[in-house]
């Protein structure tokens, strides 16, 4: 073994020694990656690079539409369209046998679409739609299934934090990205629809039925999401602005929405601009970290010979591609979202590339494949968020509830791993 080669291990072993003992990922990686570079090196190069690194990464433009997206979605939840949403998809969808349930996967993906987080939109979604569903009859395991399956669309359907960070990573088009996540977002809310309908459907209660005038009301009470959506969205494919450029006029517009509309005054902006700096202060901590290990696993050429490893496997391209995201499904039971794209997308991308995989499909692919780490066990992080809101709920039965979802994300994924083009057509178009 090479002494590069030794310091590498020991750095992974040190890494995941530290994460099991509960440090958080940004502070260990950013520890490894000082400490392997440093040993490498001299430990004046490892100390300047931990002088360097954060500031450049902090005063990165590139980088300033994350925390404008975080506003964005914390204004738009402060300001009560979450309400908004989920009320509309009551009105329409609430008389139907399990329409509460298809009502909380709408509403999940209209508030993904000026969220970009899934955790968020868990925990908003949470606070609303559990005490409906539990209150026309629901069984806690269904509603908290139903609830933690649609907050996973909150990294799919743009604009969407983890896309950005996948984008600045690996030096792709985040236009592109946000573009090239809309069907798939479409498909997997059809897809999580048609599983409540197959899986619970008959057994779940109607709610209650409304007049077409009360429909159409609700309607008007989101043109503010769709406003967004369509300003952000379609002004990135269309190339009139960059995504910063969006995320900035996104938040702007979401905060004057608020305050024309009344519910957002001086307290509740300040208590928004704070809560998105708590929020984008744990990110850049992570993507921090992850940049000072990635100069680790530069220097001690990690990627090549995981590369090389995997290409001299011979298992084919679709062969290493599924080896690959079988890693991410097993490491998603371990560590967050953004911890694994960070940790491991450096590594594997220069396989996928090799290979001739489209990086901007692989970008939609490992999100989908992220998003069953948010929902399986040990951790499932929308699990613990809505349990974490919900005490009284049950971890085991809220696993048991979205146990259907796993499924037809499995299936979504074989979907799009054979059929690239449903990823592919839409970016190309611009």
């Amino acid at each position: 073994m090479s002494p590069a080669d030794f310091v590498a291990l020991a750095g992974f072993i040190a890494l995941f020694v530290m994460i099991a003992l509960r440090v958080p990922v940004g502070v260990a990686m950013g520890l490894v990656g000082i400490g392997g570079f440093a040993a490498m090196t001299r430990v004046e190069t490892g100390l300047n690079l931990l002088a360097i690194s954060p500031a450049r990464t902090v005063t990165d433009f590139n980088l300033t539409l994350i925390p404008m997206f975080i506003l964005m979605g914390v204004l738009a939840t402060n300001s009560g369209m979450s309400s908004e949403l989920f009320r509309a998809g009551q009105a329409w969808l609430g008389r139907y046998r399990g329409g509460l349930a298809l009502a909380t996967i709408g509403a999940c993906s209209g508030f993904a679409a000026i969220c970009g987080s899934s955790v968020a939109t868990a925990a908003t979604m949470s606070k609303i739609a559990l005490p409906e569903m539990r209150r026309f009859g629901y069984s806690d395991d269904v509603a908290t299934g139903v609830i933690a399956a649609g907050g996973t669309l909150g990294i799919l359907i743009p604009p969407s934090v983890v896309l950005v960070i996948y984008g600045f990573i690996t030096e792709q088009d985040v236009g592109k990205l946000f573009v090239a996540g809309i069907i798939p977002g479409i498909l997997a809310v059809f897809l999580y629809m048609a599983t409540v309908r197959l899986a619970y459907g008959g057994s779940l209660p109607a709610g209650n039925s409304v007049s077409w005038s009360e429909r159409f009301a609700s309607i008007r009470g989101i043109w503010a999401v769709i406003l967004l959506f369509v300003a952000i969205i379609g002004g990135i494919y269309a190339g009139a602005v960059t995504p910063t450029e969006a995320a900035a006029a996104g938040a702007f517009i979401t905060g004057l929405i608020g305050v024309l509309r009344g519910r957002l005054n001086a307290h509740s902006l300040m208590h928004s601009l704070i809560e998105a700096l708590r929020t984008t202060v744990a990110i850049f901590t992570v993507l921090i970290g992850a940049l000072l290990f990635g100069y680790f696993l530069t220097i001690t050429q990690t990627p090549q010979k995981i590369t090389s490893f995997l290409i001299s496997l011979d298992l084919g391209n679709y062969g290493t591609l599924v080896v690959i995201l079988a890693l991410f499904v097993v490491l998603g039971c371990i560590l967050d979202a953004m911890a694994m794209i960070i940790l491991l997308v450096p590594i594997v991308f220069p396989v996928i590339t090799q290979l001739g995989f489209d990086p901007i499909w692989f970008g939609i692919i490992i999100v989908m494949t992220v998003e069953l780490g948010l929902i399986t066990p040990p951790v499932g992080m929308n699990v613990f968020v809505i349990n974490s809101i919900a005490p009284d709920t049950n971890l085991f039965g809220i696993f048991r509830g979205v146990l259907p979802f796993v499924m037809i994300d499995i299936l979504r994924l074989a979907l799009l791993v054979a059929f690239p083009a449903i990823v592919l057509w839409l970016p190309q178009t611009m």
